[in-house]
Parts: structure tokens; sequence; C-alpha cells
């Protein structure tokens, strides 16, 4: 997209949305067509897509990614700005921006730099463009690519933007708030970058959450011309679960109005009900004909030795640099396809590209103290008859996501048949088979409903060396952004650890206390539960079937887990309630209240001799999907037809009290 702005005096902004090659924009140089390509990635930093110099075809010499012309009339001097992402191969090259005025005759260099395996990884590209065509008519900028393209894997680039600085702004570049946050203590940040010829000094600004108050605070900084800084309100916020809307917005620069487009940046907190424990997701692509493997590998089995327990860990073979690996399969092909993999050793954590070394320490801790907000638990066992390895798989989400997808792999712990010639003997965590497939099994998550999966086959038809030697690892991944949500490995050789069924919450207003009710697993007998109200451990390895809370207020969440030998545990059953603190309670059995039918279908019928003054609807994530005004008595009808199938919560304010009541929407 091309963008001319009069306030702004952006000229160009493109971010590689589609899935074409941006109008407008071409190749040059050395290199063909093919090299410039659209990938459905975000390794340069932004959102998927962008745009990547593949090296193949092979070619020596310069790459050009050409912009459309502009007009800069007047203008003797421009920013320019993007994201980039190395994968290095070997050796190095040069990147950096050049323009031209007649139309690719004369080619003036604004800014380059040379990179090697030094320089791996993301990049932020903020230059400042004065070059004997600034002032022209028809300017045209390019990124440039100057080597051999065998020495790069590839660069990826996204987020070009070409502009003038303001006289004074500031702007909002992003809100730095997690795609999922829990419900307590969340800071709300964001990173503002000075677009202007003046120092930064002070600024003000605000935030809003849905339609809760609006917070401000003024700032004390310095940030010079193009500079970036992050900045975090004093005031945390408590939220209940589900999705809310942010608004951040820029107030004043320096203490003048800031009048620009780009002081106010909107975005989705999503709140998890609850936490699970994190197991980072290792995937490592290795052959036995790659030197540098050795190494890698060799660090990678300490890691893991260190963190015994605390991960989740797949390798798929590469056939590369020499062919013949007899374990190279077609779903290790398309897990390489996949990662647009390219070359080995390479790693990633969580789904995010990690390069072509080992893990170290301090980012796998990283990884395993990111929260997480799915419980996975699996178990395996196979028929040593005919070798049929039989797979269970239990999912509690405890947030929505959408068209996530499900991946499951069996692999080898230890297997020596797939030796070459790089010296190592033993290969660890052998991916033999997934399933159904490398494509995965594509679900929506929704809090609180369990997803059951069950898989087999006959594992004579893989490679397996050992049939007492395999692993089975669970991840749940998004397909398009390559996120890894949680993972685990599943119980080994062991019957299915279900978990508690029909767990139910229920408010006692007399005494103000909450019950916890729950029946036990459907095919499984627990040695015992444990219970957890907001995530905090409430009984341990008790053997009833309930158990009460005292002095429940607010948003209470429920979890019990079931208990079985070896240590083994299920996932949660979870639910929740929402009470209104510091109301009057009302005595139930004193009054006449009936609220009917429930389940419900189009509407609920509220019968009573109070007068009822408001009647809220809460979804199980704490928030109000209806409200109405009342000051009647008598027959009540509240429509609920529209609602999705599920729980929900009905706080019925009268003029002698509250009463919150449980029903469920059921459509026939």
């Amino acid at each position: 997209m091309i963008t001319f702005a009069q306030s702004r005096l952006s000229y160009i902004s493109e971010h590689f949305d589609s899935e074409d090659f941006p109008a407008g924009w071409s190749v040059e140089g050395d290199c063909t067509a093919e090299n410039w390509q659209i990938w459905g990635t975000h390794q340069a930093g932004g959102e998927p897509n962008e745009i990547k110099l593949y090296w193949k075809p092979s070619f020596e010499g310069v790459a050009r990614l050409v912009s459309p012309a502009i007009n800069l009339t007047g203008v003797s001097e421009m920013i320019v700005s993007f994201k980039a992402f190395l994968d290095n191969y070997a050796n190095s090259h040069k990147m950096g921006v050049a323009t031209t005025s007649d139309n690719g005759i004369t080619w003036n260099i604004a800014w380059q730099n040379t990179y090697s395996d030094s320089n791996k990884g993301q990049h932020s590209i903020v230059e400042t463009i004065s070059t004997a065509d600034m002032g022209k008519e028809d300017v045209k900028f390019c990124i440039f690519f100057e080597g051999i393209s065998g020495n790069i894997s590839g660069w990826y680039f996204d987020d070009i933007e070409i502009y003038t600085l303001d006289k004074l702004n500031i702007g909002i570049m992003s809100t730095d708030i997690p795609e999922i946050a829990g419900t307590t203590d969340n800071a709300i940040s964001f990173t503002v970058k000075n677009t202007g010829e003046e120092t930064v000094t002070s600024f003000s600004a605000s935030y809003k959450i849905d339609d809760m108050e609006t917070v401000t605070q003024n700032f004390e900084t310095k940030i010079e011309p193009l500079q970036e800084a992050q900045i975090t309100f004093e005031e945390k916020v408590d939220l209940l679960p589900g999705s809310h809307n942010l608004t951040i917005s820029i107030l004043d620069v320096n203490g003048k109005e800031d009048v620009t487009t780009d002081n106010v940046k909107t975005s989705e907190i999503n709140i998890a009900i609850s936490t699970a424990e994190s197991r980072p997701m290792i995937e490592h692509f290795s052959s036995p004909t790659c030197g540098p493997c050795v190494a890698v590998n060799e660090q990678m089995v300490l890691l893991t030795e260190k963190h015994h327990d605390q991960y989740t860990y797949t390798k798929y073979p590469f056939n590369g640099p020499s062919s013949g690996d007899p374990y190279y399969t077609d779903e290790c092909k398309a897990r390489k396809t996949y990662y647009n993999v390219n070359a080995v050793p390479t790693l990633f954590l969580n789904g995010d590209f990690y390069g072509n070394t080992f893990i170290i320490e301090q980012d796998f801790e990283k990884a395993l103290n990111t929260p997480s907000y799915i419980d996975i638990r699996g178990a395996f066992n196979v028929n040593e008859n005919d070798s049929t390895i039989n797979i269970s798989v239990d999912i509690m989400p405890f947030v929505n996501l959408y068209k996530k997808r499900v991946y499951v792999s069996v692999n080898e712990k230890t297997t020596t048949g797939n030796a070459s010639y790089n010296g190592e003997t033993e290969f660890h965590h052998i991916m033999m088979k997934m399933f159904p497939d490398a494509e995965g099994t594509e679900i929506d998550l929704k809090a609180g409903e369990l997803q059951h999966f069950e898989f087999s086959c006959d594992m004579n038809e893989t490679n397996m060396e050992e049939l007492n030697d395999l692993e089975v690892a669970i991840w749940i991944q998004d397909y398009l952004d390559y996120i890894i949500y949680n993972s685990r490995y599943a119980y080994e050789y062991t019957s299915h650890p279900y978990p508690a069924q029909n767990l139910q919450l229920a408010y006692n207003e007399e005494d103000k206390s909450l019950v916890a009710t729950w029946e036990k697993p459907e095919k499984a007998n627990p040695l015992g539960y444990n219970l957890y109200i907001n995530d905090k451990l409430i009984a341990e390895n008790i053997s009833e079937l309930s158990y009460t809370v005292e002095n429940a207020s607010g948003l209470s969440v429920a979890k019990v887990v079931a208990i079985y030998e070896n240590t083994m545990t299920s996932v949660s059953a979870v639910n929740t309630i929402v009470i209104e603190a510091n109301t009057e309670s009302i005595n139930e059995n004193t009054i006449s209240l009936n609220l009917y039918p429930n389940p419900a279908n189009d509407v609920l019928s509220l019968a009573t001799e109070m007068n009822v003054k408001e009647v809220s609807i809460y979804d199980i994530y704490g928030r109000t999907v209806r409200q109405q005004v009342n000051k009647t008595t008598g027959q009540q009808v509240i429509d609920v037809a529209d609602l999705e199938n599920g729980i929900y919560f009905i706080n019925i304010k009268t003029d002698k009290g509250n009463v919150v009541r449980r029903f469920i929407k059921n459509e026939e």
C-alpha cells in the first residue's frame, strides 16, 4: 500500500499483508523475481505476511527490492525504517538502502552494512536518507543485497516505511500487552517512537479498558529523535476473564497538544480464567551428516538432563547436507517446509525460530517461566503382540482460542540406526510418527470445555528400533503464527488419567460460603483430588467429592485435579462463579423467587413479590452479556435467545438485596 499523507508526511508504508506481490514494487539486479517472494511468516517481527529474499535460484551480485516512484520535490531528507531478519548460512555480504531518480540507471547508496553469522536474527533499521536524489520528482527506494546468495538461507523484511520527521511528535508503535494474560496485576505497557525533530522530555498518556474509568499519567522522559522507548503505566489493572478492549492515547508532548494521527492505539486483551503448568516445546532439525550438529546435540543433552521433566522435545531428521538418513520421512519434510528450514542444525523454542545453535539456559528458563493457559495430559500404551500404540490426549483450555492445532508425535528416545559420518552414534527424541499426520488436528478451544482425542497405529510401519523406548509429545500451536501455547509428554505405558466430572459451584448467601461438588471420572478411580480456588491449593489429596470454602466473594475460579499412582495427575475440571462483593444478601428461605425454565432456550422467566431494580447476566468469564433495568414485581421475561449455549450467572438486584443464580442456556 502507498500512502500519501499531508500531515504526517509519510510517503510509503508497506506491510506485505496480501498473498500477492505489492502493486508498484519490482525486483531488479542480478537476481530473478523468484528470489523475492511473499511468505506467510513473521520472522522479521511484524505481522504475517512478510517478504523474503531466498537464496534460490542462486546468484552472485546485487538483488534489489524496488519501491514505486514518489515525488520528493522540496524534500531534502527522509527517514527509512523497516524490520528485518537474517538467516545466515556462511560468510559475509552487504545489505543496505539506495535511491534512484533516473529509473535505476544510477543508484545512490544511502546506507549499507556488512552482515555475517554474528548478525543473525532480528534487526530494526531506522536510517536518515540524504542522497543526491532528494528533491526530485520521481524517486525510487530499494533495499539491496550484495554478495553470493548461497551464503544466506534468507533475508526477511517487513513494515517498510519512508517518511519525513514532524516538528514535534511522539507516536504509539505498539501496545505491549501479552496475547493472553491473567486476571490480576496486569501492567499496561506500550512502545512510543519520537518521530519529530525535537527531543521529547515529557508527555501525558491515558488508557481506557471497555467502559471503565480512564487512567491518565504524566511521564518525564528523554527520547531523542528516531528513538523508541517502552512506557508502563504505574496503575495496574485486575480484569475478569474474557476479551477486553484497550485504548491507549497520547494527550500532549512537551506540554503541547498532540494532534497527529499516530497518537491512539487499540488492542484486545484476552484474560484467561486460570493458568497451567508450562512446558517449553523444543523442535530440532538435525542430521548425522552435519558436522556442526554434533556440538549442538551435546549441549542440548546437557540442558535437558538439567531440566528433567520440564520440557517437551521432538527432533526431526533432515535429509542433508548429504542424503540418505533412513529416518527422514514425509512428515519430517512437511515440518521442514512448514518452518522454512533450509539447513541444519536449526532449533525452535515454543514455535519461535531460535537459530542454528543450542538453546542457552537463560532462554529456556524464560520460556519455562512464561505462563501457560492450556492444561494438557495424555497417556499411551503399546500392545506388544501387534506393536500397536494407543494414545489418549486431554486438553483443558483456560482461554478461548480459535483455529489452533493439536500436534502429537511418537518419538524414540534413543536411536542408533541413523548413524553416518559426523561421528555421532546416538540420537535422541527422534520423531517416528505424527498423528493424524504432520498437519495436526484443527480445533476451537473454549475456556472450561474439555477436549479428548485418541490415536493409534502399528509402529512396525515406522522406523522404530525398540518398542519399549518410545515417548509421545503433545503440543498446541497456531498454524499461521507458529506460537506454541503449551506442550507435554504423555505418561508412558500406562492408562489414561481421566479428569473429575461435572464440577459445580454453589454460593450460600447465608454464611457467604462457596460449595464445590464434583463426580469421579467415568473410566478411572483416582487416589484423591486437589482443589484449587483462584490458582491457590485449598484442599490436597482429599477423597471426598465436595468441599466448602468460607468467605467467598468476587470471581471464584475452582479447579479439581484427579490424582493417580506414580504422581500422575489429570487435567483440571474447572468452573467459575461471579459473586458480587459488598452487597446485602437475602435469606432465600424467607422470599419467593422463581427462575425458570433451567436449562433455558429462548427466554428466562422470573417470578417474585420483590421489587426488581436490575437484572444482569454474566458469562463464565465474568463479562456482562445482558442487563436490564426494572422497577416492577411479579412475572418478568428475560430474552436469552441470542446467547451462546453454556453456563451463565444471573444477578438479581432487588429492594431487599441481591440474589445470584446459575442457569444453563441450551438450545433444543
